[in-house]
């Protein structure tokens, strides 16, 4: 079973990603700050990560550069989880580290045909 990081600070969006993956067969980690989210990371060495932007204390982008320097994360795919949209934010998430990009409201299709691209 693939184990799956998800750091969102929503609990709804955090239930409804949860509700996803475990429907999907999928071991899912908790994170609900980016600090916790590098923690875990580094500690659980998921086979994806879900990263939230948006964070309470550090943004996800920061979290996946900390998460990028350990040695565990270096290969970790990162797919950025967000509600920015606006032109250019996909790229600035692929430079900054993450390896893909969803926007939210969360698709369940996309949700899952880019967390396979990865896995």
């Amino acid at each position: 079973m693939k184990k799956i990081l998800v750091v969102e600070d929503n609990e709804k969006n955090m239930y409804l990603i949860w509700f996803i993956l475990k429907n999907n067969n999928y071991e899912v980690i908790k994170a609900a700050t980016g600090e916790e989210g590098v923690a875990l990371a580094i500690q659980k060495k998921p086979d994806l990560i879900l990263m939230d932007i948006q964070l309470p204390d550090i943004d996800g982008l920061e979290a996946t550069k900390r998460i990028r320097k350990s040695e565990p994360g270096k290969k970790i795919p990162i797919i950025a989880v967000t509600s920015f949209a606006m032109s250019g934010d996909r790229e600035r998430l692929i430079k900054g580290g993450c390896t893909g990009y969803i926007e939210k409201p969360i698709n369940l299709e996309i949700l899952l045909s880019e967390m396979k691209k990865y896995l």
